[in-house]
């Protein structure tokens, strides 16, 4: 008698995220013994931030469920009543779907929202980059709290899955298994220079940063002078073509996003932004680069396999396991200006060359997928806490 179908239901509510869960979207599709049901969410149905869920069926994909949850702010408040409408919308849709296992990735409120209901209904969750530190934002503490409602765990380090398990997760539970996003960083077909050009209406000159700026959600009313002082520093790099992505859904993120659009307009020649380039266009960007700079999770996980700098600037990725190619920087113009600086220095870029990225390891989809079929439909999701 063959074993019955697992369903696994897969949560995104962010373009970035989307694009890290890809190769395992792939795999659970292309395996018979599994049935994958998708579940969108958040900042893929705003049209203010692209209406991404087009790319997701553009790729082919079956959305199974749109789960409505973002209102139209950017403060705390906002937050909380977008978390809470996508804790509603989630219990809904999961009741309907019926899934065997729920799979999330990261830390964001939509996640939190997800595995919130996931686990009042009883429902196994599975949860990607466990373990992390972001010291700076809210989604720390949300990340470990996501941990604590799931029942198995696949961390992106050996440091991340100690910590998973010192949360009192039991270690049979807990597994390193890279970062999921790197298999697309490695086997993706990127766009040449050409078509990228065409595509995004720019020319790459010698020198190319890629910017993203995300609130540091833990401080307040920060963004507006942080933002300033890395443009500042910009400005002091003329010559440097620059290609800009709008900041998440986050408190604080539309008064970024005005400065960003108002930096913009003073050279359109020389900036250009974007509100979702997709993870296509990322990677192919990344190529034309010299630069990454910011304070994404991108830059620390994903980058650094491409050997490139990465500036990163501020707390918001305090905490967390960096690559030597990897230059921590405050936040004052002057800093900033200085880490540009070193980056661009020979010595700098062929210590790049030859660092090693912590994330990295290989079959990271199909070990996730080993371990759930392992552990089957289960009867219950009743754990004890491990004492260290």
């Amino acid at each position: 008698m063959s074993k019955a179908v697992l369903k696994i239901a897969v949560v995104t509510g962010s373009r970035a995220e989307y694009g890290l869960l890809k190769p395992l979207l792939d795999a659970i599709r292309k395996d018979r013994s599994l049935k994958l049901q998708l579940l969108v969410t958040g900042m893929h149905l705003s049209p203010e931030f692209g209406l991404t869920y087009q790319q997701i069926e553009q790729d082919g994909y079956r959305i199974d469920e749109k789960v409505e949850m973002l209102l139209s702010g950017d403060t705390d408040s906002a937050i909380v009543k977008s978390t809470a409408i996508g804790m509603m919308g989630m219990a809904d849709a999961l009741l309907r779907l019926q899934p065997d296992w729920v799979v999330l990735l990261g830390d964001r409120f939509e996640t939190f929202a997800a595995a919130f209901a996931a686990h009042q209904a009883k429902i196994p969750v599975a949860h990607l980059h466990g373990g992390e530190l972001t010291e700076g934002a809210t989604d720390d503490a949300m990340r470990h709290a996501i941990t604590k409602m799931s029942y198995l765990h696949f961390t992106s380090t050996e440091t991340y899955r100690k910590r998973v398990i010192q949360l009192g997760e039991s270690p049979n539970r807990v597994l390193n298994v890279g970062a999921i996003g790197l298999e697309s960083v490695r086997t993706i077909k990127r766009l040449s220079k050409k078509e990228l050009e065409k595509q995004m209406d720019l020319k790459f000159g010698k020198l190319n940063f890629l910017v993203t700026y995300h609130p540091v959600t833990l401080e307040k009313q920060t963004a507006a002078q942080q933002v300033q002082q890395m443009l500042d520093a910009l400005d002091r790099f003329p010559e440097a073509r620059l290609v800009i992505t709008m900041p998440n859904a986050d408190a604080d993120g539309r008064i970024i996003m005005r400065l960003m659009e108002q930096y913009a307009k003073k050279d359109q020649g020389r900036i250009k932004l974007f509100t979702s380039l997709g993870q296509l266009r990322y990677l192919s960007v990344l190529k034309q680069v010299q630069l990454v700079i910011g304070n994404s999770s991108s830059g620390i996980i994903e980058v650094p396999d491409m050997h490139i700098p990465t500036i990163n600037i501020g707390n918001r990725q305090q905490g967390r396991v960096k690559s030597k190619t990897v230059i921590d920087s405050k936040t004052d113009s002057v800093s900033i200006i200085k880490a540009i600086r070193q980056s661009l220095s020979l010595q700098f870029n062929q210590q790049c060359r030859s660092a090693r990225n912590p994330y990295s390891k290989a079959g990271t989809a199909a070990a996730i997928l080993s371990r759930i079929r392992r552990a089957g439909k289960l009867s219950s999701i009743k754990k004890k806490f491990y004492d260290l």
